[in-house]
């Protein structure tokens, strides 16, 4: 599916179009289901609608669960403690980085940004008013506004990181490049981000609970009948998801059924592997 990685992170609308028609020539389906059901604005970099950066992803809660799923079944308070303590590392450790950091921006920013200065020498730039610049030169041409921040090819608008061509214009008009970079790529500002401490909460006897809130009297929660069996402690797929069967039928070698269910009238398929199944 190159091509919905390359709709995904498509800037400019005509680029994406041309993505989104060979989905449609090679899966109809799934084209009809991305633009109708989903919405573009959901996934597309190019329609999203508020300031999305570099970021293709929303799928935040994932990641934490990922981080806490050895000990999600904890006690409240200990999984609390669980979160502090690796949020408190991470906090620290995200600064001890930011403090050692010599160039403006952020490394990741940095090893992005400094490629394109190479990538903008020899590009012919002509100015159009006292802002606008217009860049040519390689694959694709762009008229870039320096005031405004923005460029035809998108990248600079969609990012705030100045493309080839608003570095090339950025040179011509003798202006800094890095003061068309977000701030929030700067080194400054990744200090900020974690220049606060997270301290631990402490022992629950020195806790300074005020009285309105020790007098309150907080119910349990409705407690119901559990059902048979084992509980489940694997999350729930989404819908598409794919997952690698593990179990394995030991009468007939195949995955995804056990010996009590085959219904296999044959010998043993000691040669079949795990394969992905659509949940």
């Amino acid at each position: 599916m190159g091509s919905y990685w390359s709709a995904v992170n498509a800037y400019r609308y005509e680029d994406f179009a041309r993505y989104m028609t060979e989905i449609s020539h090679r899966y109809p389906r799934v084209a009809e289901y991305l633009e109708n059901e989903v919405g573009f604005e959901k996934w597309s970099r190019c329609h999203y609608p508020g300031l999305r950066y570099n970021i293709t992803t929303t799928n935040m809660v994932e990641s934490l669960n990922s981080m806490l799923v050895n000990a999600r079944d904890f006690p409240y308070v200990a999984l609390l403690d669980v979160i502090q303590e690796k949020m408190s590392k991470w906090w620290n450790d995200r600064r001890i980085v930011a403090m050692a950091i010599t160039a403006p921006l952020t490394p990741s920013r940095e090893s992005k940004f400094r490629p394109r200065f190479a990538q903008s020498n020899g590009r012919h730039t002509l100015q159009l008013n006292p802002v606008t610049y217009h860049v040519k030169g390689g694959e694709l041409e762009g008229v870039v506004d320096i005031f405004n921040k923005t460029c035809t090819c998108k990248e600079f608008d969609i990012d705030k990181l100045p493309c080839v061509h608003a570095i090339a214009a950025a040179h011509h008009a003798q202006v800094s490049v890095y003061s068309l970079v977000s701030p929030y790529y700067t080194k400054e500002y990744y200090v900020l981000a974690y220049g606060e401490t997270i301290y631990p909460v402490g022992s629950q006897s020195q806790w300074d609970v005020p009285n309105e809130v020790a007098t309150r009297v907080v119910l349990p929660r409705e407690v119901k009948e559990r059902n048979r069996g084992r509980p489940k402690t694997s999350r729930f797929p989404s819908v598409g998801e794919f997952r690698k069967w593990k179990n394995r039928c030991g009468k007939c070698g195949a995955y995804g059924h056990y010996k009590k269910k085959c219904n296999s009238q044959t010998g043993s398929t000691e040669g079949n592997q795990p394969t992905d199944v659509p949940v």
